[in-house]
This record gives C-alpha cells, structure tokens and sequence, in this order.
C-alpha cells in the first residue's frame, strides 16, 4: 500500500511505482469519479497515432494514393453494393 498527501493546492503525488506499473508519464489525463470508498481516477483515453502509422500496418506496397484516387475508389465500391 502506497501514502500519499494532499498540497495545499489541492494536489496529489501519484507514487513512481504505481505510474511505472501503469506506464503513466506527466501530462497524462483522469476522468475523476466520486464513489462510496472515495474517488476513482480513469486514464482519458488518449490515443494518438498519425496517418504514417495506420497506413504503415496494412503492408501495403504500391504507389501512393492521391485523394483523387481515393476518392474514385470509394465511388466505385459504392457503385457495387448498390
């Protein structure tokens, strides 16, 4: 069981162990919920990831696709499931 105390400010030091187990590093976001034991802090879900990194996990190896491009296939598979 970690301590921890309230500042002045109304601040809380989240013990090193605890945000190591749970990879939490400064600038991290909860959502506070006040519950019958005391509160709960949730990690906001803060998911952030770039276009580089989605379309470098499909594998895909052919040329790039302009907007255009994307924009006719998108038409096309349209035009099929009607």
């Amino acid at each position: 069981m970690e301590v921890t105390r309230l500042s002045s400010k109304g601040q809380i030091v989240i013990p090193q162990a605890i945000r190591e187990a749970h990879q939490w590093s400064s600038g991290i976001e909860f959502v506070i919920t006040d519950t019958a034991q005391g509160i709960l802090l949730t990690p906001v879900n803060s998911f952030k990831t770039t276009t580089k990194d989605i379309i470098g996990c499909t594998g895909y190896q052919g040329r790039k696709k302009s907007i255009k491009d994307m924009e006719q296939g998108i038409i096309k598979g349209a035009k099929k499931q009607k």
